[in-house]
């Protein structure tokens, strides 16, 4: 595979920083290929020497674009046009896009049946669980979403008990108002406490205890959101 070098950006569009400290500005002829496109880009990447510069935001990587020769990006990517022209490479497409919606919906049934386990209401909250099973599938799963519910690194029990945890912490708490001090750990101590008292909540429903329906965070916001998204 040809050299690619992995820089960061800087406030200078057409400077970019290397792992060892170097400020390294493109060579003559080089131009940026935006992200977004990943069969050009990874063409590129074996057709010669590039650059691609990656930003790094908390835990997130962001790529910015890769830089490579001009002839090299041009030549990807009339060829990666010509093959995306004919009648054999829509119907692939066609074909890829019906499986891979297919295994999408697989999911989400899959994961709506995760949440519910782990909600394991009464028989008195069973529609409430229903509810809150579809909106946090509806939430977490979509592809690209970068939610808990697309990671790999753990179980799909795993990943739907977090994301339950995750959509009763911004729709049930005051999580997203609270001024939080920028310092290690406090984030992740918040959500600890606040993950503490939403599974709290979430036992009332699993022992069936009498509770008004006003006064329950996550009775409200069930039904909160169901008028939020009711047609109008």
């Amino acid at each position: 595979m040809a050299e690619s070098l992995v820089l960061a950006p800087t406030s200078d569009p057409n400077v970019f920083l290397a792992p060892d400290g170097r400020r390294l500005t493109p060579p003559a002829g080089w131009v940026r290929l935006p992200p977004g496109d990943a069969a050009i880009t990874r063409r590129v990447k074996l057709a010669g020497p590039s650059w691609a510069v990656l930003e790094k935001r908390g835990r997130k990587v962001f790529s910015k674009g890769l830089w490579a020769p001009r002839e090299n990006v041009e030549a990807v990517r009339g060829t990666v046009e010509a093959e995306r022209s004919t009648d054999g490479y829509a119907k692939k497409r066609q074909a890829d896009v019906a499986r891979r919606d297919r295994a999408q919906a697989e999911y989400v049934a899959t994961f709506e049946h995760e949440v519910l386990a782990f909600l394991r209401f009464s028989t008195e909250w069973q529609p409430l669980a229903r509810a809150l099973a579809r909106k946090v599938a509806a939430h977490a799963t979509p592809v690209g979403s970068g939610t808990v519910a697309r990671t790999k690194r753990i179980s799909v029990a795993e990943r739907a008990e977090a994301a339950v945890i995750a959509w009763m912490r911004h729709q049930t708490t005051a999580y997203d108002d609270l001024a939080i001090p920028r310092v290690k750990g406090a984030r992740r101590e918040v959500r600890r406490e606040l993950a503490t008292i939403s599974r709290a909540v979430l036992d009332l429903h699993r022992r069936d205890v009498p509770h008004g329906i006003a006064a329950c965070p996550l009775c409200k916001a069930v039904v909160t959101a169901a008028e939020r998204e009711a047609p109008r």
